[in-house]
């Protein structure tokens, strides 16, 4: 028979040592949104560079079946985030090498790039150039998540690393892997894609949906899955987000009419993990805080894209 005189011991998590967590209705906020998903990893032998159709050799059907079954999986989750968070969503889905062409046909309100599987020297050298010239270049709002996040960092002039600082090419397999969920420490909660942690604002409406760990210790609980680095923090960016195995893991640009935030986890996975749980219950305690970055996105991305908009009335 249970001794209900006898105390439970203290939970290791969260913060506050609850035993249960809220159950959280995902509410649509965001009217209408139009976001271009740009599939970031390879599909046929043509996006392939000389050094990857030369070490791959044989296998690169194998290698190209997995890249598109994961890209496949990678859009998906992008584009569930969207649906589930804009009451009137309007998605486009194209790859690396079509991402300028795309932006000009659909014009979008933002951009959302996915993670990568392979090194870049392993791409069409032609198709990375191109993306890095227009990411330069072009005043949409970008979310870059993971292998993107760091091809943002080479086209703002960084170098990528292993996370045992070797270069790439000297150590291809059995890399050092920051992997499952993991923790991430906040350095400016004052950024307004952390809306509601700051103590000034933690009154605000932003601030109740945030975890206790999080309005606590300014913590993110996030997905990682890479075993690359931005080496540094590019000009012009902001360093948001650190851990003691990557440090860069989140940066902003908020200069020169562009808005970029690129993130090396994978704040996307969230209502794929959501709709796994055994339990719904239990989603607070999994994926929800990449949720909350990736609503808090597309509403930046809104207002950069109206301000935008009124600024170009103001100069006619």
């Amino acid at each position: 028979m249970l001794d209900v005189t006898q105390k439970a011991e203290p939970l290791p998590f969260p913060f506050n040592r609850r035993n249960f967590c809220y159950y959280e209705p995902i509410e649509k906020r965001i009217d209408a949104a139009k976001v271009l998903i740009v599939n970031c990893l390879l599909r046929y032998e043509s996006d392939l560079s000389p050094l990857a159709k030369e070490e791959w050799n044989d296998t690169i059907p194998a290698k190209l079946r997995l890249e598109n079954k994961i890209s496949a999986m990678a859009c998906d989750n992008i584009a569930k985030n969207v649906i589930r968070l804009v009451k009137s969503p309007k998605t486009l889905t194209v790859h690396l090498s079509e991402m300028e062409e795309a932006e000009k046909a659909f014009f979008p309100d933002a951009i959302v790039m996915s993670g990568t599987l392979s090194d870049f020297d392993y791409y069409n050298a032609e198709h990375i150039e191109k993306a890095k010239d227009f990411l330069r270049r072009t005043k949409t709002p970008i979310l870059a998540i993971c292998g993107s996040h760091q091809l943002i960092g080479l086209a703002f002039g960084c170098k990528l690393k292993t996370l045992d600082n070797l270069s790439p090419s000297q150590k291809r397999n059995n890399r050092v892997i920051e992997y499952q969920y993991r923790f991430v420490k906040i350095l400016d909660v004052t950024d307004p894609i952390f809306a509601g942690i700051s103590e000034r604002n933690r009154e605000s409406m932003e601030s109740r949906v945030w975890q206790d760990y999080t309005l606590e210790d300014s913590i993110l609980r996030v997905w990682q899955n890479h075993g690359l680095q931005v080496d540094g923090v590019p000009e012009g960016f902001k360093l948001l987000a650190t851990s003691y195995l990557c440090r860069n893991q989140m940066m902003v640009k908020r200069s020169e009419g562009q808005l970029i935030y690129s993130v090396q986890f994978h704040l996307e996975k969230s209502f794929e993990d959501w709709s796994k749980n055994p339990t719904r219950w239990e989603h607070q305690n999994e994926s929800r805080d990449g949720r909350i970055l990736f609503e808090n996105f597309l509403k930046l991305a809104l207002k950069h894209k109206n301000e935008q908009t009124k600024a170009a009335h103001n100069q006619v």
